[in-house]
């Protein structure tokens, strides 16, 4: 049997299965903390995503170009263009926001204090990601001084922050609210210009898009694993001679009530912050922004399943999830502050999220890789290449505000086979009228 071969099977996969075991599930081992995953080899989305191939459409006619002229006394420019946005209750500088990096190294070292402090000179909210405080700790580690504590991650951001712009969400899963991490952050005094200021909100996390409906994951070594394994599941599948384990965190279990009930007590518990709920790119998506904007969220973010993560099964990255573009069709018209977030890395992807509801988008992976490159500019200089491209797209639909845009902006190549989203249904609001559909009205202020 040794010179079998079979002609068009994956052939090279299965005998690396066979070889590896379990190993093959997943990532190089090695690589945890240091890459990011989600995309193909090539770079290209792992996850085909409509949201890329549809085109934004100018009109012919322009009446609010003409409203702006008279306004201004003069022909509109793109500069003209107004980016500040309300972001899940909190004033904004431009429609962005800090996406969560969760407690990989490469978010929770320093890389992760550096995109907290060019997040807050931005004046964009930013959210701190799940099992930091589980995984290590909430203060410093004297042992591991590379680590940084989620109040490191506050105080960076607090210390650079303007006034009257951005804000901190604190996320928490399952363990994270074993660790009562809602609480320290609370109750602890490097919060407290936030909670002064009104800018501090916890967000109940629901899933992710790298892995909808599995917990949070993370290598750890033997040490952290002995230490860990007490209070997660630690599991010896990335390899036999392998030094790794693999660390599983709950996913938790939900349904409508127990949303209902878990915003109802953070709002109780935490009445100075605000309440955001996270969600996976399930089949559901729709229903659940519906019951946690109900039930007084302040914000939902959705996570496309094309969106990066620091470790997940690579059938997951490959095969499990909606697009984002599919959970912006079936949640249409949003009933609150949409924020969405996966492979934003471009203005034009930006303005067409926009146009098909978000209030928002999120930088996760883009952001770090830009730290990365410049750990004192990186993220400012690129999150000023998308507010660029933002002002052109949006003046050249002769629009002035990114609440004006909708979805008759977009043209969708029909060989997509892909329905229109919303686009000329007569339940979605005008963009006009998007105030009444929870967007910033048009005013003299927000131009």
């Amino acid at each position: 049997m040794t010179g079998l071969r079979a002609a068009g099977f994956p052939e090279r996969e299965v005998r690396a299965r066979a070889r590896n075991g379990t190993a093959e599930a997943f990532p190089p081992a090695s690589a945890y903390g240091r890459e990011l995953f989600g995309a193909g080899d090539d770079g290209s989305a792992a996850v085909p995503d409509a949201l890329d191939r549809a085109r934004l459409v100018p009109p012919v006619f322009m009446p609010q170009r003409l409203e702006k002229l008279i306004d201004l006394g003069r022909e509109p420019l793109h500069d003209d263009v107004d980016l500040r946005t309300e972001v899940g209750g909190f004033p904004s500088s431009l429609p962005l926001f800090l996406s969560a990096f969760g407690s990989t190294r490469a978010g929770n070292g320093d890389l992760g204090v550096a995109a907290s402090r060019q997040a807050a000179r931005l004046g964009i909210p930013m959210v701190i990601g799940e099992n930091m405080v589980p995984v290590h700790g909430y203060r410093h580690d004297a042992a591991a001084p590379e680590r940084a504590a989620l109040p490191s991650r506050i105080g960076a951001y607090t210390d650079h922050l303007p006034d009257g712009l951005g804000a901190v969400v604190v996320q928490q899963s399952t363990e994270d609210a074993d660790s009562e991490v809602w609480n320290l952050v609370y109750s602890d005094p490097v919060s407290r210009p936030l909670l002064d200021s009104g800018r501090l909100a916890f967000e109940l996390k629901i899933g992710q898009g790298a892995k909808p409906g599995l917990g949070g994951m993370t290598v750890t070594g033997t040490a952290d694993s002995a230490r860990l394994a007490g209070r997660f599941a630690v599991r010896n599948v990335l390899g036999d001679d392998s030094e790794h384990r693999l660390r599983c965190a709950s996913p938790g279990t939900f349904t409508e009530e127990i949303v209902r009930q878990q915003l109802r007590f953070m709002r109780n518990n935490f009445p100075r912050a605000r309440v955001w709920v996270k969600l996976p790119p399930g089949r559901d998506v729709a229903r659940a922004a519906a019951v946690a904007w109900r039930a007084g969220a302040d914000a939902v973010t959705v996570d496309g399943a094309e969106g990066g993560t620091g470790w997940a099964p690579r059938v997951f990255l490959d095969e499990v999830g909606l697009p984002l573009a599919e959970c912006l069709r079936r949640i249409g018209p949003p009933e609150g502050c949409l924020l969405v977030a996966g492979r934003m890395a471009e203005g034009g992807r930006a303005v067409r999220a926009l146009a098909m509801g978000a209030r928002a988008v999120g930088l996760g992976r883009a952001a770090l890789i830009a730290v990365d490159e410049d750990p004192e500019e990186g993220l400012i200089r690129l999150a000023g290449t998308l507010a660029l491209e933002c002002r052109l797209l949006i003046s050249a639909l002769g629009k002035y505000h990114p609440a004006a845009l909708d979805p008759d902006d977009l043209w969708w190549p029909p060989a997509q086979d892909v329905p229109h989203p919303t686009a000329g249904d007569p339940a979605r609001p005008a963009s006009r009228d998007r105030a009444a559909a929870g967007h910033p009205a048009r005013t003299e202020e927000t131009l």
